[in-house]
């Protein structure tokens, strides 16, 4: 029988003396087979070490910085996004499904680091679903809030004070293929806690921010802070949440000047600067969080252009040795001009500000217009096939959503912290011809007048901040776990 190889531990404790007369071969397989498994234990641990460093080094680092930039260009946001319930008490009930899902911690950093390498680079808001087409359905809830419920509602947009029918009411925004959630006050306040947010352009803007503050007085009652002589530009702020809410006109976004008749009285048609924006708004963009901007209405009219200190051409004037460019080319260039404005703009580059484009809302007058025997009794939507696809209102929005994704492509190329969107309600409000005043207003402030332009509150209007809101809560960080 062949000798057993010694132990480790007669090894070790044997004299110098008897190693020496030690079977040499025996020996050397003892020592071959110790630093074989030593060489491999190491090779082990040293692995398993480098590889848990490398891994938990990524998944910090994705944490780290999402938390201290939500609102990071390009980035998209963690996975789990707040959830928008139908409406604010449903969504006081459910705060506790806002938690994170119970993933195992480095389960979720590799999802997390799996799904930052699909985000897609661009300075814009993503949008997470398509609310610019669909149809309006019937919504038995009726509104968020009533003409007797809103604190803030002026008598002008308060039709049913003035008798008009509440059929109107009872209709909601249903996009092809998603949901648009039901406004909801408390959440909308709770997100936008600490912001500024302002509404730019013309007397559709201001009737956005009119019917914001409808809607967020059912959750706290705001303070009006600031209106200037002319009441174009209006402050309100909600203490509690210490969020501004702010209207900026600007019927043009560029500078623009009354044309002077021969008798030195102002016309209705202007003289719009092409290449100089209005700096009574773009001097307030400074510290805003949030911009919607929208407009198209007051192209209109008879317009003319001016560029380099020279009159170039017009807008529906019909004068002989004057070219007349369309209005559709003069939305362009001052959309353009002013979404440009808003991405040299240096504070809200640091502040990381969202900028909305909301897309042009035709009027509804049928055989006539303000003052001339116009009309719009409808008491329902309107059916696809009554809107025409030859409408300018088409064109309108093509311009004004081409130039936001122009803004955007320039933001991403020269690394600006704006960030882009777009509040798409065109189709949504083409078929709302029954959403408008008419003759359902104060006749002791304009007589014989019919509008058909601005929105009743409540009223359709109030899917534009749908939409808005919506928007907000999808770039919006997600609630801290405690």
């Amino acid at each position: 029988m062949a000798p057993l190889p010694a132990s480790p531990s007669s090894i070790s404790t044997a004299s110098p003396r008897s190693l020496l007369h030690s079977n040499s071969s025996e020996w050397n397989v003892v020592v071959q087979r110790n630093i074989k498994s030593s060489l491999l234990l190491l090779l082990v641990l040293s692995t398993v070490f480098v590889f848990s460093v490398v891994y938990s080094s990524q998944g910090f680092g994705t944490a780290a910085t999402r938390e201290a930039n939500p609102l990071v260009p390009g980035e998209d946001l963690a996975d789990e996004q707040p959830i928008v319930v139908a409406d604010e008490v449903m969504w006081q009930q459910n705060r506790a499904r806002l938690q994170p899902s119970p993933c195992h911690p480095q389960t979720r950093r590799l999802r997390e680091h799996l799904n930052n390498q699909e985000i897609k680079v661009g300075t814009q808001v993503e949008e997470k679903c398509d609310m610019s087409m669909g149809k309006w359905v019937r919504e038995p809830k009726g509104p968020v809030y009533t003409n007797q419920t809103c604190p803030t509602l002026p008598d002008f947009k308060n039709c049913q004070k003035y008798g008009k029918d509440p059929g109107h009411l009872f209709w909601r925004w249903q996009p092809d293929g998603c949901d648009l959630p039901r406004f909801a006050p408390a959440r909308f306040l709770d997100v936008v806690r600490g912001k500024r947010l302002a509404f730019i352009g013309d007397s559709l803007a201001r009737n956005q921010m009119e019917s914001l503050l409808c809607l967020l007085s059912q959750a706290e009652t705001p303070t009006d802070v600031y209106r200037d002589a002319f009441d174009k530009f209006r402050t309100w702020h909600f203490p509690a949440h210490n969020f501004t809410l702010m209207a900026m006109w600007t019927e043009f976004y560029a500078h623009a000047e009354p044309v002077i008749d021969a008798d030195g009285k102002p016309t209705a048609s202007f003289d719009i600067h092409l290449g100089r924006l209005n700096a009574n708004w773009t001097s307030r963009l400074p510290g805003l969080d949030y911009a919607v901007l929208s407009g198209g209405n007051w192209f209109f009219r008879v317009n003319y252009l001016w560029e380099g200190g020279r009159r170039v051409g017009c807008v529906n004037c019909r004068e002989a040795n004057l070219t007349d460019f369309g209005i559709a080319y003069a939305v362009r260039r001052v959309v353009r001009a002013a979404l440009e404005a808003v991405a040299r703009c240096e504070d809200c580059n640091r502040r990381g500000l969202v900028a909305f484009m909301r897309t042009y809302t035709p009027d509804h007058f049928e055989h006539g217009s303000w003052f001339s025997g116009g009309y719009c009794n409808r008491t329902r939507p309107l059916e696809e096939g009554e809107v025409s696809s030859e409408h300018i209102g088409w064109e309108l929005r093509r311009v004004q959503r081409e130039e936001v994704e122009r803004a955007r492509e320039t933001t991403t190329a020269d690394g600006s912290g704006v960030r882009f969107g777009v509040l798409d309600v065109t189709k949504a409000m083409m078929l709302r011809a029954d959403g408008h005043p008419g003759g359902h207003y104060d006749k002791r402030w304009v007589r014989n007048a019919s509008d058909c332009l601005h929105w009743c509150l409540p009223g359709p209007v109030d899917m534009w901040n749908d939409v808005l809101q919506q928007r907000i809560v999808e770039i919006a960080p997600p609630p801290v776990v405690r």
